[in-house]
């Protein structure tokens, strides 16, 4: 591309660091969540949701298990002033959560801010101001010593107002544009809001890194925090929190290399929606711990349900790959992913194991509100015979066996290609049911009955050509008998290959489902399956479904 030139870097690297993060391999516990979507989510949606949509997004993320929730800046519009209020007058917030709310360093906008939170029992508020090279010189056009002193003068303003005001408070605040921050002079300007609000075991302070706009490869990042974890002032009494936006699409390996290298917390959203290309999203997060055997503490067991509700108050949507969440993360159409996972899940099932390892799938979908026959499984031309199968098995009972399932596969994936679309279950089915299942036409046998004689002899009652016709035959067997009968009335060769039965499970535990293969005189297969309550039935039936499907087949 052109002009490429005009570009550099903007990051500053931290002072080197011993790289501690670098020698853990998983993020071992959950951290302390804060979901923004309320507030930093709600400011980039072309239509802001209303009160309404709020409190009942709110309420959403207390059941999913949020402790800490950023409803707001309530001195930016009534709208925000009035949800704040609304919460808390309303006591629509839990005794265990704690809400948070956005001020920048100005007296009138704090005090407006405490106002907003008069009365809350549990509440954050977030002070924040831009620190970056890049904001001190072309927006504030201030020095150095200025812009912390913009720092220091609303965090004594928030130590003053808290006094002032009825409520439980803890301060939290963020060096605005972090990462395009010198890291020692981001380390100086929280050092100098930590000495205003002499933090103690009971009275913790939060100290946010966000990464306002990402400038850098994650591992930067993962040094600049760990550097700031390091450094801080009053370590042990303040929570090192991440704020990760998403500009080159690294904000999930920011936040958990961040966490690596010390991090408390988490700020984030559903999703990842915030500004530009958004902000970290917490259900990627929570499900990769999930997913490595570490309890996230939050509740994604149902994100249909989630998703829905997301889309609906936001107007926003959720990208059919988004990790964990996408309508197709699930889904396999490749004809080796579905054998692999066919097989997987029977092997589970097998073995009883404990945990789960089944190929192409890194979590149970199941454990989110999934359905492996709707989502897992998705039938296409790409599609291949192990799809097809576990659809028919796990959706509507049947076990088809093994060559059978290559002649079903190649016909379901023949029509999906001509039809240029997507199968449904139903469809599959209904595809398998009227090529396979109780063919009648042209032989439809009626009756048969069986004695002891010559081996066993059978009279079978048939309609072939609009005849109704009896025909009595010899046989090493049932199946054998009644073909030799059928074949001694009508003109026609082929050789039984195969016969299976099983139990149909699904629907009706009482009926038997038999699969008959017969082969013509130049070796084509052709496959007839019955379901009946008498498993002799079925089986002449499947036998019968097979001829026909032959005769049909030839007189093409």
């Amino acid at each position: 591309m052109k002009n490429y030139q005009k570009y550099t870097r903007q990051f500053f690297e931290a002072p080197k660091t011993a790289m501690k993060w670098t020698q853990k391999s998983y993020i071992e516990k959950a951290p302390q969540w804060c979901s923004v979507d309320l507030r930093d989510g709600n400011q980039a949606l072309i239509t802001p949701m209303s009160l309404e949509e709020k409190i009942e997004f709110f309420k959403e993320l207390v059941r999913i298990g949020f402790k800490e929730i950023e409803v707001g800046f309530p001195a930016a519009s009534e709208t925000e002033y009035d949800f704040c209020r609304t919460l808390i007058e309303e006591n629509l917030i839990p005794d265990d959560v704690t809400i948070q709310v956005l001020t920048q360093s100005r007296e009138h906008i704090i005090e407006k801010t405490f106002e907003a939170l008069k009365g809350c029992k549990s509440a954050i508020v977030h002070l924040y101001n831009s620190t970056s090279l890049a904001q001190r010189e072309q927006v504030f056009r201030r020095s150095k010593e200025e812009i912390k002193e913009i720092a220091v003068t609303g965090a004594k303003l928030c130590k003053e107002f808290r006094e002032k005001y009825e409520g439980n408070f803890s301060f939290e605040y963020s060096p605005e544009s972090f990462t395009g921050t010198e890291p020692e002079y981001a380390l100086e300007v929280c050092n100098a809001v930590i000495d205003i609000w002499q933090p103690t075991e009971n009275d913790k302070v939060i100290i946010n890194l966000p990464v306002t706009v990402q400038l850098s490869m994650p591992h930067v990042y993962a040094n600049q925090v760990e550097y700031i974890c390091e450094n801080i002032n009053n370590r042990e009494n303040v929570i090192i929190s991440l704020h990760p936006h998403n500009d080159r699409g690294c904000a999930v390996a920011d936040t958990e290399m961040g966490l690596l290298a010390g991090a408390d917390r988490v700020e984030g959203t559903l999703f990842g929606n915030g500004e530009r290309t958004g902000n970290v999203d917490i259900i990627t997060l929570a499900m990769n711990m999930y997913s490595q055997g570490v309890d996230p503490e939050l509740d994604f067991s149902d994100i249909p349900s989630i998703t829905e509700l997301y889309t609906r108050v936001t107007r926003m949507n959720v990208n059919e790959r988004q990790p964990y969440s996408g309508a197709l993360v699930f889904a396999a159409f490749s004809g080796s992913h579905q054998d692999a996972i066919a097989k997987g899940m029977k092997w589970r099932e097998e073995k009883n194991t404990e945990h789960w390892t089944v190929p192409y799938l890194p979590l149970d979908p199941s454990d989110v509100g999934r359905e492996y026959s709707a989502d897992v499984i998705r039938i296409n031309s790409q599609s291949g015979k192990g799809g097809i199968g576990y659809i028919l098995e796990t959706r509507f009972g049947y076990n088809l066996p093994k060559k059978m399932r290559e002649n079903v596969g190649y016909l379901v994936k023949g029509i999906s290609d001509h039809k240029h679309k997507e199968l449904m279950p139903d469809e599959v089915y209904s595809i398998f049911k009227s090529n396979y299942v109780d063919i009648v036409s042209p032989i439809n046998v009626t009756e048969t009955h069986f004695v002891q004689r010559n081996g066993i002899e059978a009279t079978v009652s048939f309609e072939y050509n609009d005849e109704s016709i009896v025909s009595s035959a010899s046989g090493n067997g049932r199946l054998d008998a009644v073909s030799n009968a059928i074949r001694s009335y009508i003109d026609v060769e082929y050789t039984i290959n195969t016969y299976t039965e099983h139990a149909l499970e699904i629907g009706s535990a009482s009926k038997a489902v038999s699969y008959v293969e017969i082969t013509d005189k130049d070796g084509k297969s052709f496959w007839g399956t019955s379901i009946d309550n008498d498993i002799i039935t079925s089986s002449v039936k499947a036998l019968a479904s097979a001829v026909n499907n032959m005769i049909n087949e030839n007189n093409k």
